[in-house]
């Protein structure tokens, strides 16, 4: 599958990787930077989405969507990727396609992306049908200056695997699965936000430090997504015992 990601915020924040772990699915590892895990707030929109070999699905090929995310390594090879806690759209047909296909927890939301301006865009979020709104509004912009893509940049953006779990066999733990992920590096820029609501965190049991986030911008990036396949099953490895990031060469 093709998408291309457009006008997105990068937010993170440090969490203590002893927060998250019961959080990750048995398979997984917490992956750090700097003795932290960390935890992204992710709003964007995307659009030219298609299936290899098919023309565009209508009613598929935009809309906007909205990430809670952190990073894990899979033991078994040590391979880094993405862990979604959620991920919210405004389209209920990509909802069921990514929930059916990639195992992957989508929520149908009321979304609005509004461009304010020169690189800024207002941002507003709420889940329908559930219990739990999980509202989120922000406004965010480019400064448009590059930002670095060393050290925390790289280990927060340059991911090009997805986690997820879903149900074993019977009696046995969940399984985890596995998508590859390619695009080119993130051409990030620098950025500012301000947050009005974010509740999509503590909807999840996640309690964010009261710090400013990390932040950056990236105009668009084109991004192949393979379908997933299942892990061969390992001896359980507890989440709650983090890895740390590799080291450049």
């Amino acid at each position: 599958m093709t998408q291309r990601w457009n006008d997105l915020l990068f937010a993170h924040w440090p969490v203590p990787a002893s927060q998250i772990a019961s959080l990750i699915p048995s398979g997984l590892t917490v992956d750090t930077f700097d003795g932290s895990a960390w935890v992204g707030v992710v709003p964007f929109w995307m659009d030219q989405i298609r299936l290899r070999g098919l023309p565009a699905i209508p009613g598929l090929s935009r809309f906007p969507e909205l990430n809670l995310r952190t990073y894990v390594r899979e033991p078994h090879t040590n391979l880094g990727g993405v862990y979604f806690f959620s991920l919210d759209a405004g389209n209920p047909i990509a909802v069921t396609f990514a929930r059916t296909f990639y195992r992957l927890p989508y929520y149908w939301s009321k979304m609005k992306i509004e461009h304010c301006g020169n690189r800024e865009f207002a941002y507003s979020s709420e889940r329908r049908f559930t219990d739990n709104r999980a509202r989120f509004r922000a406004r965010y912009r480019s400064l448009g200056q590059a930002s670095d893509k060393q050290g925390l940049e790289q280990f927060l953006t340059e991911r090009y695997a997805l986690y997820t779990a879903g149900p074993g066999k019977a009696g046995e733990r969940d399984a985890i699965f596995k998508g590859n992920i390619h695009h080119l590096p993130w051409p990030l820029e620098r950025a500012e936000a301000e947050f009005e609501i974010n509740e999509l965190p503590a909807a999840h049991g996640i309690q964010l430090p009261d710090i400013p986030p990390v932040l950056h911008y990236s105009r668009e990036l084109f991004v192949y997504v393979w379908a997933i396949d299942p892990l061969p099953a390992l001896v359980p490895n507890p989440a709650a015992t983090p890895v740390p990031a590799p080291k450049p060469l």
